[in-house]
């Protein structure tokens, strides 16, 4: 009897990493230990677990989603569908002759596929997968901003990214999102990341944020940004939602 709740338990703690992998791109074993209650002992032979049967990738402190990984195959992307109408509406976003700093993650490969085959823009990336994904428009002009390559996520990091973003002046930053909250912002899980985010949104004019709505009303320990800073958020749910009642007020635009 109790091996079998045992096995339930561990079974439902798995499904649980999972979902908050899968959701937020990363997870952190201390993170998941104190939401779940369990040691990290026994989150890290979870995470092992789920590694050896191919579901996450496992790194030092915690796990990242698969869809971060340049081979990763679109139709198991999670939240497929939801992707896909965020990225139709975030493609109305960019014009001929742009100057678009656009980051990585599932929501923005999602969008790179929804973009006019005869757009004529310049993309300036910090995702080695999103710049290698817009060499399949002809006319776009592709800027990689590289430096210290992240391998698991496949973006560069670090002072020598940041300093070629102060020499650039961008219509527009298009950036996914770990986690998305009225009162917290946009935060994230990441320092290296964050600190390059926040380089891009500083050399923008404008800057939209692509998430599914799942995130909204979730936090990460480290701040990107305040809501009032972003221009544009994107999600499959109609801009009339309840849910975005509070976000309005902020002065973001809900495409």
């Amino acid at each position: 009897m109790h091996q079998v709740q045992a096995h339930m338990l561990k079974r439902e703690r798995q499904a649980f990493i999972m979902k908050q992998v899968n959701l937020h791109n990363r997870a952190l074993s201390a993170d998941l230990g104190a939401m779940l209650n369990v040691s990290e002992d026994t989150i890290r032979r979870d995470l092992n677990e789920l590694a050896d049967a191919g579901e996450l990738i496992k790194v030092h402190g915690g796990a990242l989603s698969k869809s971060y990984h340049y081979d990763y195959t679109p139709s198991s992307t999670y939240a497929l569908s939801e992707k896909t109408i965020i990225a139709k509406k975030a493609a109305t976003l960019i014009e001929d002759g742009m100057y678009v700093m656009i980051g990585g993650g599932t929501t923005v490969r999602e969008l790179v596929r929804a973009l006019p085959q005869d757009l004529k823009a310049t993309f300036f990336t910090i995702s080695l997968t999103t710049a290698l994904q817009l060499c399949d428009h002809s006319n776009v002009e592709v800027i990689f901003l590289g430096g210290k390559l992240v391998k698991n996520s496949q973006i560069s990091v670090g002072g020598e990214v940041i300093s070629r973003m102060n020499d650039i002046s961008a219509d527009l930053c298009i950036l996914g999102t770990n986690s998305i909250d009225v009162d917290e912002g946009i935060t994230d899980s990441d320092l290296e990341a964050v600190q390059v985010k926040k380089a891009m949104i500083k050399a923008s004019k404008r800057t939209a944020i692509v998430t599914i709505s799942e995130k909204l009303g979730s936090t990460q320990r480290l701040r990107v940004c305040e809501l009032n800073d972003i221009d544009f958020l994107v999600t499959e749910l109609s801009p009339d939602s309840p849910q975005f009642n509070n976000y309005v007020q902020s002065g973001v635009i809900i495409l």
